[in-house]
């Protein structure tokens, strides 16, 4: 249904209207929303104005299918662009904004996309402190969907617009590595907002406790959050639904994928050949170019709001200090534009033929800035595509990783509860590892070799001294480096302990549905199918050292970072 036929349908009535947040109603209030009135008796006088049908997108609106979908999504896939410089590609990125809408006001916004997770259905008229987006997976201002909505709601209702972070002190296995990275994109997005007139709050503590304080006391009228398919984040989004006032609705908006998460499939998906239909059927609808987020006209802006006290953040955190920041990475949104306009114009060509080749520069190297959400995939899918004119196999091979692979490892984490833990596998791969668990390890590996690069492999030795200098193994080297913890350690269990442990206390990108579902497949075959038999692998897929010798120069990575033989200690 068009929203200007819902509107004709439900609102052009003589006894008035009140607008909800009504999932049942399929969101269509929403992106036509008016304060529900509170201090006048009667009968509204105002009608709503019609909506031009153009304004909004159809429902079950055609999208494309197959080998060409993400090329044939958008127009502008079609030929390459004609900046010369990082200067001139960020000002085609803002080009490319401006010239898809003025603001999000006027753009056909996906309804899909978002869904709401209270009861509340009314903003009510005393809300004078607007809405509130509450930023944690998606660490960025522009190309964020979750943003874009926030605004268009506050644009709708003529209200302010915030943005807000909760920091909390300590988070699984993050180091000052990771919190570094994280916070140097924040404080990027700081000035973001203070250039465009929306405040930015850093809330010390848990969202839980911080949240909802703020939000009653700044008078909030309505609260937009990320989707994060992880337990930890999605107990934090329930704990704040419950403690929030309960006349302040919640909606979620999936701004880390292309496709909704809970659009492109119900259930979890067996393997990348069953979700692969479903999320490039739909790509035609969602693999949109993004509106602004504009200066926003309403409230006071910043004016009264004083800059975030980034050393009394920095003051206030626990975790390990001893995982210092990387030197090839910087954080932020910039940082992660330099990084995808290099791939594109230096080394997409060598895409397809060379990423699984360690000693070839040809990886987009984007991971850690899309872990943190300092970039956004759908950004980066539409700018490779620019270039599928040159480099058809490389664009297409890299939005099969970025997209559909990406999108499978929510799937994963998000329909399976166990996505950390041998209880998550599938039967045919935990009955064929318990068959083996008795198999002789020899060696056998503790923890800290494994960490300090003590094996008798230097292929493998020198991986992890990757991860651990870098923060970033290539991605061929993790299927190698996790299998072998496995061979090495006493139990299938301990080997996934482990290279989650090691994965997510180095790398940037830890803590992901990437990493967890990498692990897994490594170790427990999600994803995957049953291979030839073996000792202590069972059905799982085996990789050696030889076999890597016939893929690449072994002896060219180990000398680049200098892995040992060394001998087992008795």
């Amino acid at each position: 249904m068009l929203i200007s036929s819902y509107w004709r349908k439900n609102f052009n009535k003589p006894n008035g209207f009140t607008v909800r947040l009504n999932l049942v109603r399929g969101l269509a209030s929403i992106y036509t929303m008016k304060r529900t009135k509170t201090d006048t008796a009667g009968a509204s006088k105002k009608a709503p104005k019609k909506e031009k049908k153009s304004a909004e997108p159809e429902e079950g609106a055609s999208s494309d299918s197959g080998g060409e979908a993400v090329a044939s999504s958008s127009k502008l896939a079609q030929t390459k662009p004609e900046y010369k410089n990082f200067e001139q590609f960020l000002a085609h990125l803002e080009q490319q904004r401006y010239e898809t809408a003025v603001s999000v006001q006027e753009f056909p916004f996906k309804k899909k996309r978002v869904r709401v997770l209270s009861k509340v259905n009314d903003v009510g008229e005393k809300c004078t402190g607007g809405v509130v987006y509450w930023m944690s997976r998606d660490g960025r201002v522009q190309d964020n969907w979750a943003l874009l909505f926030a605004q268009r709601l506050a644009l709708k209702l003529e209200l302010p617009l915030a943005v807000v972070f909760c920091l909390v002190p300590k988070f699984l296995n993050a180091t000052i590595r990771h919190y570094k990275f994280m916070m140097g994109g924040l404080q990027e997005v700081e000035l973001q907002c203070r250039e465009l007139g929306i405040p930015f709050h850093l809330l010390l503590g848990p969202a839980v406790d911080r949240l909802p304080e703020f939000v009653r006391s700044k008078h909030i009228g309505a609260v937009v959050c990320d989707f994060a398919p992880l337990r930890v984040p999605r107990k934090w989004v329930e704990d704040v639904a419950k403690a929030l006032p309960k006349n302040v609705p919640l909606t979620q908006v999936d701004a880390h994928n292309v496709v909704p998460l809970w659009v492109a499939s119900d259930k979890q998906e067996y393997a990348a050949r069953t979700i692969r239909n479903k999320i490039n059927s739909k790509l035609g609808e969602f693999l949109s170019e993004f509106p602004p987020v504009i200066k926003h006209p309403h409230g006071d802006g910043c004016k009264k709001v004083k800059p975030i006290d980034w050393p009394a953040a920095y003051a206030m955190l626990e975790c390990d200090m001893d995982v210092d920041e990387v030197k090839w990475a910087k954080p932020g949104y910039n940082a992660a534009c330099l990084q995808l306009y290099e791939f594109c114009s230096r080394r997409l060509g060598k895409f397809n033929d060379k990423r699984n080749d360690p000693t070839v520069d040809a990886l987009s190297g984007l991971s850690p800035w899309l872990h943190f959400g300092q970039i956004s995939a759908q950004r980066c899918a539409l700018e490779v595509q620019r270039f599928r004119s040159q480099h058809k196999a490389s664009a297409d091979a890299f939005c099969e990783e970025a997209i559909v692979r990406r999108e499978l490892a929510d799937n994963f984490c998000y329909y399976n509860e166990n996505y950390d833990s041998l209880k998550g596998l599938s039967p045919w791969a935990l009955q064929s590892l318990e068959a083996h668990r008795k198999d002789k390890r020899d060696p056998c590996y503790t923890l800290e070799e494994l960490e300090q690069s003590l094996t008798y492999d230097d292929l493998w030795n020198s991986a992890q001294l990757q991860l651990v200098r870098e923060g970033k193994m290539h991605g061929f080297l993790r299927m190698y480096w996790a299998k072998k913890i496995l061979e090495w350690t006493a139990a299938p269990e301990q080997a996934l302990e482990y290279a989650i442990l090691l994965n997510d206390k180095y790398s940037l990108d830890g803590r992901d549905p990437n990493g967890y579902v990498g692990c897994m497949w490594s170790i427990g075959g999600v994803h995957d199918m049953g291979w030839k038999e073996r000792a202590i692998f069972g059905k799982i897929r085996y990789m050696n050292y030889q076999g890597c010798k016939r893929k690449f120069d072994v002896n060219a990575f180990v000398m680049r970072y200098g892995g040992k033989v060394h001998k087992k200690k008795a």
